[in-house]
């Protein structure tokens, strides 16, 4: 559930306001603004703030993501001491303000066949260049156990994977998209009903940690890991970005892999965060 403040300031940014963004830290802030729903501006040389461009962006989100077709409902209800359990869960799905999935389902791509099954009936994911292969009926969607799942954070990298094979040569993998965001859920419903490996390949920032640890990791526990390439450090020297740095921050979590200590101490020691795009350089 999203937080009766920060839904209030979601509110705000939605009628067209922009706030500080020392006043919006979030896990679902965060989100917001790696997908790019939520955009930052610097006002002066350490100080920014964040505007909505598009509110149906943010309303795409909310439904699919947190279930909520009316946001101002969705404040108003939960700012009402005596409002019932039953009124909170109407104000999250109303039926009448939510907007229709058109489809269920996530893309999934390969740069070499990997044989799988969907309802029973083999099938080889293997798109030809320029396509990817849409998994609708993913609850039927199973690949061989030892095939460990790479959950691509952006767009292009995952558009471009015969490009970063190379980072996956010991492995036989199977990229899966983030995007179109709404779909996460679906991934995350079929990775739990998965033994598979699965390996986050995500920006190398505290925004892309924290979308890790919230969203996968939280579920998949010793199952899931974050993908870290050998030469990070000099990636991150090269190619990192100052201002993800400064507009970031990581969410209190408990973090038990060793690697990924390691690359919070090398964006601290850098100042710099890094998009995952550099990968594709």
């Amino acid at each position: 559930m999203i937080p009766l403040s920060i839904a209030k300031k979601l509110a705000l940014l939605a009628q067209g306001a922009q706030l500080p963004a020392s006043g919006l830290k979030h896990i679902v802030i965060d989100e917001l603004i790696s997908e790019g729903i939520i955009v930052a501006r610097m006002a002066g040389r350490t100080k920014s703030t964040l505007h909505l461009p598009d509110v149906n962006a943010l309303s795409n989100y909310l439904y699919n993501k947190w279930s909520i077709g009316d946001l101002p409902l969705y404040v108003q209800t939960h700012e009402n001491e005596d409002a019932t359990r039953g009124d909170l869960i109407a104000a999250s799905n109303d039926s009448k303000a939510a907007l229709r999935r058109t489809f269920k389902g996530f893309l999934v791509n390969s740069y070499t066949p990997v044989s799988c099954l969907l309802n029973d009936i083999p099938i080889v994911i293997y798109p030809p260049g320029g396509t990817f292969q849409f998994i609708s009926d993913f609850e039927h969607f199973v690949p061989p156990q030892d095939v460990v799942i790479v959950g691509v954070e952006n767009a292009e990298n995952f558009r471009l994977v015969e490009k970063q094979q190379h980072l996956f040569a010991d492995m036989t993998v199977l990229f899966v998209s983030r995007y179109p965001q709404q779909q996460s859920g679906d991934v995350m419903k079929w990775l739990l009903s998965l033994p598979n490996r699965y390996l986050h390949f995500g920006d190398y920032d505290l925004a892309g940690i924290n979308i890790y640890l919230q969203e996968y990791k939280r579920h998949l526990n010793d199952r899931a890991s974050f993908f870290i390439p050998p030469n990070i450090e000099e990636l991150i020297e090269k190619h990192g970005n100052r201002r993800l740095y400064d507009q970031q921050q990581l969410n209190n979590a408990a973090i038990t892999e060793d690697s990924l200590k390691q690359l919070i101490s090398l964006i601290h020691k850098h100042k710099k965060g890094l998009e995952q795009e550099a990968l594709l350089i």
